[in-house]
């Protein structure tokens, strides 16, 4: 049974959670692709703030496709995460406790996330248009001029999502390479 987390997350509430622990997320999210974090470090390297407070906060890798008419956001699928690897450390220094996406993270964002006790939570590719169904508000906050890649705020309810990388270095990719070694030795 998945666990149900309102955001933005607590140091508790990110103590409860393992590797492999289906979640349900619900509250405040924002987006962010490469072209956003390079931006963002970018900021924070000229001494300014960044365009929302990241302590506590939950970003989500995806440049969704534009909404239909009547529709709150378009499809609304995770990127590949490892392209988001060289800005994460900072981010998390930051304060940033949540990341979604999809595939490995490096050693680094490994060992920053449990140096600063944050998460990393997949997000099932190729589930865009389901994804979005958890979606019940979007706004762009920052950097209109890139398009996809534009900073969003989304609103969620729901929002399915497995514990991959949890505070105390669980890896539920590495843990699954170790179970199938097993089963075929």
């Amino acid at each position: 049974m998945a666990k149900k987390i309102t955001l933005p997350f607590t140091g508790e509430t990110l103590e409860e959670l393992e590797a492999g622990d289906a979640v349900l997320l619900t509250g405040v999210i924002y987006t962010a692709r490469d072209a956003a974090h390079k931006r963002m470090i970018e900021t924070l390297e000229q001494g300014k703030p960044l365009p929302f407070d990241i302590k506590g906060q939950t970003i989500y890798y995806t440049g969704p496709s534009p909404a239909r008419p009547g529709q709150i956001i378009g499809s609304a699928g995770p990127t590949t995460s490892g392209r988001m690897d060289v800005y994460s450390p900072r981010l998390l220094a930051e304060g940033l406790k949540g990341m979604v996406g999809k595939g490995m993270r490096s050693p680094a964002v490994k060992d920053a996330i449990k140096k600063y006790k944050a998460v990393y939570l997949g997000a099932i590719g190729g589930a865009g248009a389901l994804i979005a169904r958890s979606i019940k508000k979007s706004e762009i906050i920052a950097y209109e001029e890139l398009g996809a890649e534009a900073i969003r705020r989304l609103e969620v309810v729901d929002f399915p999502v497995i514990v991959i990388n949890d505070v105390y270095g669980g890896d539920l990719y590495q843990e699954g390479k170790t179970k199938y070694s097993l089963a075929v030795a």
